[in-house]
């Protein structure tokens, strides 16, 4: 990989593990408030994902904020690890969140954190949607 920076050589290597949506930090993110429908929209067969912000900030290197509506009996992939740290928050729906081999459990107001490398993965194990906000950073 001649003439790539070495950043670009962590995300075309990290690419397979980590959704579309957040492979590449955008521009410095503004100081803005978005609604759910000015976030950028994508239609998965397993739900939709919105993606609020991508991009760095005054601290970090990468940040992404967005949400999933994730169908029932439906996993957006299987438990996978990625370089950011990540925290995960259930608003409604029920479902099952898988971190470093433990099942627990979840429904709205759960929590999940999860280190950078660590694996991780979320089913909605419920008859309907399980809503939750994801915020990935990376220094």
């Amino acid at each position: 990989m001649k003439g790539m920076h070495r950043r670009d050589v962590m995300r075309t290597m990290t690419a397979a593990l980590l959704p579309a949506a957040v492979l590449q930090a955008g521009p410095k993110i503004p100081n803005d408030v978005f609604g759910s429908g000015q976030a950028n929209l994508k239609r998965e067969p397993f739900g939709d994902l919105r993606i609020y912000f991508d991009g760095t900030t005054d601290q970090l290197q990468v940040m992404t904020a967005g949400s999933l509506v994730l169908k029932p009996g439906m996993t957006p992939h299987a438990p996978h690890q990625h370089p950011e740290e990540e925290f995960l928050l259930v608003t409604e729906g029920t479902g099952e969140i898988s971190l470093e081999d433990k099942v627990t459990p979840v429904g709205p107001g759960s929590m999940m954190y999860s280190a950078a490398g660590k694996m991780h993965g979320i089913t909605n194990t419920g008859k309907t949607p399980l809503t939750f906000y994801f915020y990935k950073w990376r220094k």
